[in-house]
């Protein structure tokens, strides 16, 4: 769990921020001194001392050399404001320990580095999340059958699975290929979404091995995929940063096949690595009017007019009614022309935590309304 926190503290402790255009902006209740507390994490306490805490690396004024080796941050430690040259800097003050003889025994301390946002957030995505080529899976290890004939398995349940080989050992995991990921500005399709079904553990290996299920989040059925477990390594080893080149991109899925999301959730961006995109990339949401969202609304909803069609449902109000001419008089219709001439929405950040070529998915850190599919992703 240790190596894990601290995977994920490298994603925000301090570093220089490249290409910035503006200087970070102080809150102006930004206190001088702030003792870290046990549940703090560093995204929540940078809130504290800047506008945008995602640009909290700009106050350490650290290079790129000590990004690769940056401080742990442990309750109890304190943090300092200095004012002092104009330009505002924070600095950490750690906290004294006293070493007292004889010494008997070493116990390993109990404080745990204060991570970047709260684990229990983001660990189980570091591995899960995978995008596929359209026969990428088709050649990965697979469920045959199930005992007692079963259709469906869950945790807990036997199976019998063909192409799993010893030499890649025994913890696997389970996946179904999913739904296209489709670029909205060609329609191209940029990969597959696998969906993570569970984990399983081989009892016995052989031609046809058998398994058990020991995690379940969804449905297993016949036929559906194996991937290796393998090592887990830090996946975070770039802090918060702005992209490097300008990027313009999608939403193009929201995990677990939704069409709306909110903050601490996953998506999935029609930008990748291909496209400049790096793990800990911050980019903002944007909502524009004149996207497909616009069809959505205006466009008959299952080939009738309108929401209630040609029903014509009784209404009764409650209280009278105004004049009939106020109430047959009719505004200007709302044209694709004028909504076109209405500025773009910025609402919320998003971080990328998972990079692929043409792809990536990012973890929702903030949205002061719902993510939608299509919504745009830029440059913060």
């Amino acid at each position: 769990m240790r190596k894990a926190i601290i995977s994920l503290i490298l994603l925000i402790t301090p570093a220089c921020i490249a290409g910035a255009a503006e200087p970070a902006m102080m809150q102006d209740t930004a206190p001088d001194r702030y003792v870290v507390k046990k549940g703090d994490t560093l995204w929540g306490i940078s809130g504290n001392y800047l506008k945008e805490p995602w640009r909290w690396p700009e106050l350490w004024k650290m290079n790129q050399e000590q990004i690769k080796n940056p401080h742990l941050i442990y309750p109890g430690d304190v943090i300092v404001l200095d004012r002092s040259s104009g330009q505002p800097r924070l600095s950490l003050v750690k906290l004294e320990t006293a070493r007292l003889e004889p010494r008997i025994r070493a116990e390993p301390s109990a404080r745990s580095a204060v991570p970047s946002i709260s684990p229990s957030v983001i660990e189980p995505f570091l591995s899960k999340p995978l995008v596929v080529s359209a026969g990428e899976l088709d050649e990965a290890p697979r469920i045959l059958a199930a005992q007692e004939s079963r259709v469906t398995l869950g945790a807990g349940d036997r199976a019998y699975a063909q192409g799993i080989t010893k030499d890649k050992g025994d913890q696997w995991q389970i996946y179904r290929r999913g739904e296209p990921l489709i670029d909205p500005e060609n329609n191209e399709i940029l990969g597959y979404e696998a969906i993570y079904l569970g984990e399983a553990q081989v009892r016995k290996h052989g031609d046809v091995a058998t398994i058990d299920i020991v995690k379940s989040v969804q449905e297993v059925h016949y036929n559906d995929r194996l991937v290796p477990l393998g090592k887990q390594t830090p996946v975070f080893a770039y802090v918060p940063h702005s992209p490097k080149v300008p990027v313009k991109g999608r939403v193009i899925s929201a995990y677990g096949g939704l069409q709306e999301t909110g903050p601490l959730s996953i998506v999935a961006l029609s930008k990748g690595s291909n496209d400049g995109l790096q793990v800990g990339t911050v980019l903002a949401l944007e909502r524009s009017q004149t996207n497909s969202r616009y069809s959505q609304r205006t466009e008959a909803l299952y080939g009738r007019t309108g929401i209630s069609g040609s029903d014509s449902p009784r209404v009764y109000y409650a209280e009278t009614l105004p004049p009939r001419e106020i109430l047959a008089k009719r505004g200007e219709a709302v044209t694709r022309d004028l909504i076109a001439t209405l500025p773009d929405e910025r609402y919320g950040l998003v971080m990328v935590f998972r990079t692929f070529d043409r792809t990536s998915f990012a973890l929702v850190m903030e949205a002061s309304r719902p993510v939608s599919i299509s919504d745009f992703v830029t440059n913060p």
